[in-house]
């Protein structure tokens, strides 16, 4: 088996060779193009953000295998509140205890869901745990000192926006929406409203949620496969964020967003595009206080942590597509109504 896999992943390969004879030919001038000034520019980027998100993800991976060790499927169900309005205004303030940044987030919600959590309660802590903690409320007090009414803005519409995706979740979600490739699943009622997909015991050996001996061997075992796994997702995303701070300018940016709606769409696709950490994302925002109002500097603050180019990678290797397109809309428009409603008041 292993052996047909080595060889089906070699037929890939051997078109790759013919490249060799093109790359030796163009070396001087590919050398001279690694080098240049953008290049290195870019290689920074791709490099400050992978090693700002990655140790987030390496504390979310441990955690999740912590679970699978110590929370069984019976503890989260107990722990779970059987009121929609009570496990989604839980889930919303869970941020507190648990202080994860969104790129180590979807292994820890994966995790609870495998092991019982409904998808209405997970996803209110997936969205709203990047922003309603306490390091990320200490970060944006510090980045806006003058101006404490971000700070509550800020922490106010995550939380509403999502308790308010929670909610859609519960009443239009019928179904689990993770993503198990090769995994046999029946459906069985776990709330009112929902059904939970649980796997056979014929699963697949590769399958997220097979059973190992509970050792720390077994351990550090599944913590690798889980960092390797959502890794990948964070090398992609950042690669191509970097690509994009490297070669399209911020002033070029910053010339779309001059209206009463393109600044929300721009400050909102800047966070989209940025992928920043929710940690220091608020030091970035602090550059634009005297170019933007109150509305778009919190549009940005909020969606970024919600939704960026490399959690919306994380989140296709997790939930299926439909359900992410879904909820990637329901944020983008929530966070909309929501700053300009602020500003508005504000």
């Amino acid at each position: 088996m292993k052996m047909a896999a080595n060889l089906k992943l070699l037929s890939f390969l051997i078109p790759c060779a013919f490249l060799v004879p093109v790359l030796i030919t163009m070396a001087p001038d590919l050398k001279e193009a690694w080098n240049s000034e953008a290049l290195q520019n870019m290689k920074t980027v791709f490099i400050g953000i992978f090693l700002e998100a990655a140790p987030f993800l390496l504390m979310g991976v441990l955690l999740s295998s912590l679970m699978q060790w110590f929370v069984s499927e019976e503890m989260v169900r107990k722990l779970t509140p059987k009121n929609p309005i009570g496990g989604v205004l839980v889930a919303g303030l869970l941020g507190i205890i648990f202080t994860i940044c969104e790129c180590g987030m979807v292994p820890v919600v994966r995790r609870l869901m495998h092991k019982g959590m409904p998808a209405y309660i997970a996803v209110t802590f997936i969205l709203s745990g990047p922003v309603v903690n306490p390091i990320v409320f200490t970060a944006t007090l510090l980045a806006f000192p003058s101006h404490p009414e971000i700070t509550i803005a800020r922490m106010g519409l995550a939380f509403a926006v999502a308790a308010s995706i929670g909610m859609l979740v519960y009443v239009f979600v019928r179904r689990n929406p993770l993503w198990m490739p090769k995994v046999a699943v029946t459906e069985v009622k776990t709330h009112p409203g929902f059904k939970m997909a649980q796997p056979h015991v014929h699963a697949h050996a590769n399958a997220p949620d097979h059973n190992h001996v509970k050792n720390w061997r077994s351990f550090f075992i599944h913590a690798g496969d889980e960092f390797v796994d959502m890794s990948k997702y964070l090398v992609i995303g950042a690669l191509i964020t970097a690509c994009i701070q490297t070669f399209i300018s911020r002033s070029d940016l910053i010339s779309l967003g001059n209206g009463p709606v393109a600044s929300y769409v721009f400050m909102m696709g800047f966070a989209y595009v940025l992928s920043l950490c929710s940690t220091s994302d608020a030091f970035v925002a602090s550059a634009f206080s005297h170019t933007f109002a109150l509305g778009p500097l919190v549009s940005f603050l909020v969606l970024g942590p919600m939704l960026d180019f490399k959690s919306t990678l994380m989140l296709l290797s997790t939930f299926r597509t439909r359900f992410v397109i879904g909820l990637s809309l329901a944020i983008i428009t929530l966070v909309f109504a929501g700053s300009w409603l602020i500003n508005l008041l504000v």
